[in-house]
């Protein structure tokens, strides 16, 4: 199996959070999971002077532009290149070109793999975030977003939350 790189596709300017919007639905659909793995659309926090006071403010990194986190393919080429607002990818011709690690690290995005100490079924305890001191049994181990997603009892019922890795221990 081929590995998953992360390619730039160019949007129509104001569209990167409707085309990712958009992309994520198809991948839903077509349970293309496995070969699409995620879409980002890079924000950087900036301050703004108006009317005097300072405001903190997400703004695109890269206007009309997605980054995609995906094994390139006939079909993954097609979902991503036919969707409403992708004008193309990044790259000579029509044949797309994965951004290299160097260009990646200034993003944010590591590709090197975490060690983790537990698998499905362990049980952890979250250490930090919004579910600090939940214990729940690992239900899925998603090592490109690094990311584990548990069941926690919501409402009466368990609920499938997704916690970074930093966030969770193993309960011995």
């Amino acid at each position: 199996m081929a590995e998953a790189k992360w390619y730039v596709a160019h949007t129509y300017s104001g569209y990167e959070n409707k085309v990712k919007a958009d992309l994520e639905k198809t991948i839903e659909n077509r349970h293309l999971e496995d070969e699409i793995l995620e879409v980002r659309v890079p924000m950087q926090e900036v301050v703004e002077m108006k009317n005097g006071a300072k405001k903190t403010v997400q703004k695109k990194l890269f206007p009309g532009y997605v980054l995609v986190n995906m094994i390139m393919n006939d079909d993954t080429w097609y979902v991503v290149r036919n969707t409403r607002g992708v004008t193309g990818f990044v790259g000579p011709g029509s044949k797309p070109v994965p951004l290299s690690e160097a260009e990646m690290k200034p993003l944010g995005i590591k590709s090197d793999n975490v060690s983790i100490d537990f698998a499905e079924g362990d049980t952890i305890v979250v250490v930090a975030g919004a579910w600090k001191n939940t214990v729940g049994a690992v239900y899925k181990i998603d090592y490109n977003k690094q990311t584990v997603t548990i069941n926690v009892e919501l409402f009466g019922r368990d609920t499938p939350v997704e916690i970074s890795f930093s966030e969770v221990r193993k309960l011995d």
